[in-house]
């Protein structure tokens, strides 16, 4: 094809790519109360899908496969068919169990592969074709559908619909765009349909024709349909021209693996959570465990006390992570030694109510041996409640959309240790646990969540947000359990986090009034002011048997029941 065939072709998809509507908003909202069933989920668009799939018939397994495709669609930026992510499901009848289809290292990867000529941790871990890892959430969407009850078809096509007719994109998502499009130009081999003259808008729309043929492909063939065939040619094609490594085979053999979740109990609760290669359930674990003996709800919602001792005990958890955690197929993860009670006595037996403890003293515990992701909760009629949380690490992942796939690929190798020791995108630092190996899945912070309460659901609960996602969680459910919020209440309310290294607290505006930030700091600890913490969507089966809907205010999340 011509020079000026080309322009003109990429000029006609720019304008059947966008058509605005500035007047168009969406009804969105973050509190829903339901007697039957309720969807919470990053974009009302997914939301809506979900429901219409409970209303036809579907239970909660079907709605989570249809929201997750939709969110693919209309939530590019973590909503994902080019990643991965972890599933727990807890049937009618209480069997919990785990679906993990986190994203593995291609076959040809090696331990010291982002590492210079001197030894030192490069970028290329984080942007561009190397940094993907082999997708896992379309094998898992079909892994979780041997538990569904429609048709694979009726649910991936309410996506197709939206990729190939379009929908509005919010004001949130137009930003979004904008403040990305220098990387969509420079680590793409084609001009991808998120670039286009000028801005976006809040009330444009936007039509993803390759991506609709590709959601085709997999609603026609199956799982090959994307691992296989066209899908799969084009997607190594793209790694060919950029330099990624990822190959045929190494798609074709991904598999999705059922696993057992990580149990426990706290204050009468039982919490069923993501086991290895999530650091998420056992880092749940190992903070609500720590802080059970201490009379928190007597202390106050972040009083100096209850704050300074949930720091803490983030601090000895993230060093544990650290430490300890990795893929258990490579790694023998010591998850009943890090877990059980005594262990975590041991690990708090220092703890000074009036003193911070040092990072750089505070290590890991012995034992003999994103920021962009997205959430979704789903509670169907009969029961049955689903928690996801997927992503492709940083917003827009490795921003290498698949050239005539149209769908955006992850950049989660940098969620292994590219060098042990040292920090990657989000600060997290690894050690050997967690080092490359072809085929090994990278650590996780997701950490998706079902509590249950005299052996019924009580809880569905998740959160985006990189290495907030397991102090969010955790500080959700204290905030219900503990301080007695509404599911709501207890999704909006201002977050804090600390991660071991840095060693710095950090916090939502308006989190503390001055006098607590004034007695934090009088007890050593370094408080640090920064943006908007985790993006949880919730769900909670009230007193009365009702289910509440919490969506959070951070995005453009809704929440939606029948």
């Amino acid at each position: 094809m011509k020079p000026i065939q080309t322009l003109f072709l990429v000029f006609i998809l720019i304008l059947s790519a966008c058509r605005t509507s500035p007047e168009f908003s969406y009804d969105i909202e973050k509190t829903a109360i339901s007697d039957k069933a309720m969807v919470v989920s990053a974009h009302p668009e997914a939301t809506r899908v979900g429901v219409e799939i409970l209303e036809k018939g579907g239970n909660a397994i079907d709605a989570s496969i249809g929201v997750q495709l939709a969110l693919a669609v209309v939530y590019q930026n973590a909503g994902n068919i080019g990643g991965g992510g972890f599933m727990v499901y807890r049937d009618k009848d209480g069997k919990v169990k785990t679906l993990d289809y986190r994203e593995k290292a291609p076959k040809a990867a090696t331990r010291d592969m982002y590492l210079d000529s001197l030894g030192e941790a490069t970028d290329k871990s984080r942007n561009g074709h190397l940094a993907v890892g082999v997708p896992g959430t379309v094998a898992g969407l079909f892994a979780a559908h041997k538990n569904g009850k429609l048709p694979f078809k009726d649910l991936i096509q309410p996506a197709i619909d939206l990729a190939e007719n379009g929908f509005y994109l919010t004001k949130k998502q137009a930003s979004s765009l904008n403040s990305k499009r220098e990387d969509f130009v420079k680590y793409n081999t084609t001009p991808p349909v998120f670039v286009k003259e000028g801005e976006w808008k809040k009330g444009d729309r936007l039509v993803q024709k390759a991506l609709a043929e590709t959601l085709k492909r997999i609603r026609d063939n199956g799982q090959a349909g994307f691992y296989e065939g066209k899908t799969a040619d084009l997607l190594v094609a793209e790694m060919q021209a950029g330099g990624g490594i990822i190959t045929k085979d190494d798609l074709k053999s991904y598999e999705a693996k059922w696993r057992e979740p990580i149990s426990f109990t706290y204050k009468g609760y039982e919490i069923h959570s993501m086991p290895p290669p999530s650091s998420g359930g056992i880092a749940l674990a190992q903070l609500l465990g720590s802080i059970e003996p201490y009379p928190i709800a007597e202390w106050g919602f972040q009083s100096p006390a209850t704050t300074h001792l949930m720091i803490e005990a983030e601090r000895r958890t993230y060093a544990d992570r650290a430490t300890h955690l990795g893929d258990m197929d490579f790694y023998k993860v010591p998850i009943t030694q890090i877990t059980n009670k005594e262990y975590l006595k041991n690990r708090m037996a220092d703890f000074d109510p009036n003193k911070a403890s040092l990072s750089k003293e505070t290590e890991a515990g012995q034992v003999k041996e994103s920021e962009e992701t997205t959430h979704l909760s789903v509670v169907d009629g009969e029961g049955n409640a689903v928690s996801v949380t997927t992503t492709l690490n940083t917003s827009y992942g490795s921003k290498v959309i698949v050239s005539g796939g149209g769908f955006v690929l992850n950049n989660e190798m940098d969620d292994f240790s590219a060098k042990p020791g040292t920090p990657n995108f989000f600060g997290l630092v690894g050690a050997e646990a967690n080092a490359i190996q072809p085929e090994k899945r990278m650590l996780s912070s997701m950490t998706p969540t079902i509590v249950e309460k005299d052996g019924r659901l009580f809880m569905v609960v998740g959160t985006p947000g990189g290495s907030t996602i397991i102090t969010s969680v955790f500080q959700t459910f204290v905030n219900v359990v503990d301080f007695g919020m509404s599911m709501s209440e207890a999704v909006q309310a201002k977050r804090f986090h600390h991660q071991w290294l840095p060693n710095k607290v950090f916090y939502e505006a308006n989190t503390f009034p001055d006098s607590v930030l004034t007695a934090l700091t009088q007890k050593g600890q370094i408080m640090e002011e920064r943006g908007s913490i985790g993006r949880v969507d919730a769900i909670l089966v009230t007193e009365d048997g009702k289910l509440e809907g919490g969506a959070d205010t951070r995005g453009d999340d809704h929440a939606a029941g029948l």
